[in-house]
């Protein structure tokens, strides 16, 4: 706003007194700057109401919606609803969108989100695709991108603005194949789904498990687009190993399990283990006994014992009517690391500011305890070895051994 000021506020008034009162001839001034503080008045408020703008991508249709997407929003939206939506005076706002889980359709939205709706940071990305498509919009703009959900190593080195509130499939997986090999099993055949987590689960576990002397026989991939599990599965069998080691994502759990139990990898004496996309909290219940005494890793399970999660889960529930699972807690906690952030620069919007009073933040997650390393901006997490068991007539995945502080191995 340019304010313009006449000259003729300076000119005296007309008066015939020789020698005029002080007070009199101070007036114009004293206008000039009660002009001035009103301006400024007027000017505060509508700086102190600005909002905080987030825009989170998503993919909100299509076969990851409920898995992915929808439990990602419920996540961020409990957090504000829970915590607080105003912060440092500014309140914050959730630009929702829909990716469809299209790669060039997250490219234009972030584009379109910096561009014309002036987010100040970008959140969300279900898939890995999705994630490194707007990676180069959040150098271009410099504007905070926090990964809620994908799972790839390289994303975060795709930009010094993204940073991660999820997981890496590395980190999930290294310790459940130092564990596999800890308790005799000594052969296993891997089966992943072909895209780029699947491709970091199966070298991790290869990686993991060989250096803690077992031996992988074979490497299968299954396609992450409408997937046919049962060939992949009936040539695992045939090779008779000592369990076959599992990744598919978040909502393709189910179908896989369903595979695995028809072709009767129990009843052959082959165990099954698996990371925890493949029995995720959201539907672990409809994949009925076949998948009791299963054995997997992961960085969140709805059952963690702990007052924050037992907080955490109730409200979950009680908002939305289903479990969270690992994805709610990815946008859960990738909010707050806005929210920390936004508290500590004092409201500013700067986005290398918001990035650097991220790095190092951490606190007490309902999924234990959690900090982003400064370094390489992913987070740092325990990772929980876990046995589905039915408890009060639920299954849920328990914990029973838990490595703590587990950095990316892709970034050691």
């Amino acid at each position: 706003m340019r304010v313009q000021i006449s000259a003729n506020l300076y000119t005296a008034p007309h008066t015939h007194i020789d020698k005029p009162h002080p007070f009199v001839e101070r007036t114009p001034m004293i206008r000039f700057i009660l002009s001035l503080a009103l301006i400024f008045a007027a000017l505060a408020p509508a700086r102190a109401a600005e909002p905080f703008r987030v825009g989170l991508i998503l993919p909100l249709s299509g076969p990851f919606a409920g898995s992915i997407g929808r439990q990602v929003e419920n996540g961020v939206r409990l957090y504000l609803q829970t915590q607080g939506a105003e912060v440092a005076g500014r309140r914050i706002e959730i630009i929702l969108r829909d990716d469809g889980g299209a790669a060039d359709v997250t490219r234009r939205l972030a584009t379109e989100l910096v561009t014309n709706e002036k987010v100040d940071v970008l959140a969300g990305f279900g898939l890995t695709p999705l994630a490194l498509s707007a990676a180069p919009v959040a150098t271009r703009a410099q504007v905070p991108m926090i990964v809620m959900a994908a799972a790839t190593s390289v994303i975060t080195e795709q930009s010094p603005f993204v940073l991660r509130t999820s997981f890496t499939m590395a980190q999930n997986v290294t310790p459940l194949a130092q564990w596999a090999a800890r308790n005799n099993i000594r052969r296993v055949v891997t089966l992943v789904s072909d895209y780029g987590p699947g491709q970091d689960a199966e070298k991790a576990f290869v990686k993991g498990f060989g250096e803690s002397g077992g031996q992988v026989l074979e490497t299968l991939r299954a396609p992450l687009a409408s997937p046919a599990f049962g060939p992949f599965l009936q040539r695992a069998k045939d090779l008779k190993p000592d369990a076959i080691f599992l990744f598919v994502p978040n909502g393709q759990g189910a179908d896989l399990m369903k595979s695995v139990a028809e072709r009767g990898f129990a009843e052959a004496g082959i165990k099954v283990i698996a990371t925890g996309d493949v029995v995720d909290d959201l539907t672990l219940n409809d994949m009925g006994d076949a998948v009791q005494g299963m054995i997997t890793s992961h960085h969140y399970s709805a059952a963690h014992v702990s007052p924050e999660n037992d907080a955490y889960r109730a409200a979950f529930m009680n908002a939305f009517g289903v479990r969270p699972n690992l994805m709610a807690i990815g946008g859960y906690d990738g909010m707050r690391l806005i929210v920390e952030a936004l508290r500590a620069s004092d409201g500013k919007a700067s986005g290398a500011a918001l990035v650097e009073a991220m790095k190092g933040k951490g606190w007490t997650s309902p999924r234990g305890p959690i900090s982003i390393d400064p370094a390489t901006r992913d987070i740092v997490q325990n990772v929980y070895i876990r046995r589905v068991e039915r408890v009060n007539g639920e299954l849920w995945n328990v914990e029973f051994e838990t490595t703590p502080n587990v950095r990316d191995p892709g970034k050691l």
